[in-house]
């Protein structure tokens, strides 16, 4: 086998892969030995035919398909391991030559992994974080608690009110034609939820136990149901009860009831802490964000669409492994939601581009700041080698036994990505505003 490589345009290559004549005739061979008992000509039992007779019967290009993807299935890999390249993308085949007695050429069209010039990466300034903790933010989660912890009872006296809980018939109609989906019986509604179309709910304020009353409303022009988008409805709802809920005193007696505090101002300090610690990993998370997204805004590299496709094509196939568990296959979701696998990888495009600039731009700092080889990659690879053997209830040798070099360079690479996010947090600069853009 011989290659030659072709460097084209936009981080794409081509290779073009030779292979012996006798290769091509021993992959022939092979291809009429699979076939031959499934090729019917009269005077000849099955698996009896000459090769040479099939060949006269039918044609010299009979094996030819069969044995043209054992050759490309055989020396691709060969191929692109000599030629040195670092492929990113599925190749795309194009067979050049094949025929008896000749060698067999193909071309394979790959995209290239692209070169990064990197920015700025150091000193990348970010929003400094608010991580105070504010006297009506402890209310709201008091509010939450006294709010799952709270009864429901009958309103008498008054109509109803937002935050009130009716319960109705009601049934819609359009031009005074009633439409499927439209009327439902004692069905519990809260005043100012929004789980209603809009304007339904407010027009119930007001309302007593035992009325009726007519709620005009228009469907909006983005409602899910095709036939009422924008259609202007009549509901004539009739209000059966009124409640409202009724919310625990907080005291000692409610912190008791509801945490492992004796007191309130216990139970308010702890919730206090466990805010600031929410508010303080939101802080990281977004710190880290921020910095990898300037440093790939500060960076040049050129991607490939082929490479794009792939990682997009990787993202849609286990999309599809997540419906398949669910037990939905994709021609079921298409059905559903009208988007097929064209539409999919459209859509997962954009992140799939996102994801491969990131990664290229952290792969590039781990290798500018020579972060590979570290003290630090070695422990975190060391860690994940212990968090697997005890996943696997297998001791940490044989782990390591089961993975190649390939793949301790590769989980070596992953883990310094790791440590170029924390140099890039660690440099960062925190400022109280940024310039506009």
């Amino acid at each position: 086998m011989s290659v030659q490589v072709e460097n084209l345009e936009k981080n794409m290559a081509k290779l073009t892969i030779e292979v012996p004549a006798e290769e091509v005739e021993k992959a022939l061979q092979a291809a009429y030995q699979k076939q031959k008992g499934s090729i019917s000509v009269p005077g000849f039992r099955k698996g009896k035919v000459p090769r040479a007779y099939i060949e006269k019967v039918y044609g010299a290009g009979i094996f030819y398909e069969e044995a043209a993807n054992n050759m490309i299935n055989t020396n691709y890999g060969k191929a692109v391991e000599e030629s040195g390249l670092d492929v990113v993308s599925q190749p795309t085949i194009d067979v050049v030559q094949i025929e008896k007695g000749k060698s067999f050429i193909f071309t394979a069209e790959v995209a290239v992994k692209p070169e990064v010039t990197l920015g700025q990466y150091k000193g990348i300034e970010v929003l400094k974080a608010n991580l105070e903790v504010s006297e009506e933010e402890i209310a709201a989660e008091l509010k939450k608690e006294q709010e799952k912890n709270s009864r429901t009872i009958a309103v008498e006296g008054r109509a109803a009110q937002l935050g009130d809980i009716v319960t109705i018939d009601f049934e819609g109609k359009i031009d005074d034609i009633a439409f499927p989906g439209g009327a439902g019986n004692e069905y519990p509604l809260t005043l100012g939820s929004g789980s209603f179309i809009p304007g339904f709910e407010e027009q119930l304020v007001g309302v007593n136990a035992g009325e009726t009353k007519d709620v005009n409303v228009t469907f909006p022009e983005d409602y899910n149901a095709e036939e009422l988008k924008g259609k202007a409805a009549v509901f004539t709802c009739t209000v059966h009860k009124i409640e409202e809920k009724e919310l625990p005193e907080l005291n000692d007696d409610f912190a008791q009831d509801v945490s492992e505090f004796d007191t309130l101002d216990e139970y308010k300090a702890d919730i206090q802490k466990t805010l600031a610690e929410r508010k303080a990993e939101a802080a990281k998370t977004q710190k880290e964000n921020a910095v990898i997204e300037q440093a790939v805004k500060n960076a040049e590299m050129e991607i490939p669409e082929a490479m794009v496709l792939t990682q997009a094509s990787q993202q849609l196939d286990n999309f599809a492994r997540r419906l398949q568990s669910q037990g939905m296959t994709m021609e079921q979701y298409k059905e559903y939601t009208g988007q097929g696998v064209e539409e999919l990888l459209d859509f997962m495009k954009p992140q799939a581009q996102q994801q491969i600039e990131v990664r290229l731009v952290l792969e590039a700092i781990a290798k500018a700041e020579n972060l590979v080889e570290t003290e630090a990659v070695a422990a975190a690879v060391d860690a994940e080698i212990a968090k697997m053997a005890e996943n696997y209830k297998m001791d940490i040798e044989t782990i390591k036994g089961m993975f190649s070099e390939e793949n301790m360079a590769a989980m070596k690479l992953d883990m310094a990505c790791q440590e170029a996010v924390n140099v890039l947090v660690e440099n960062a600069v925190e400022v109280d505003s940024l310039p506009e853009a």
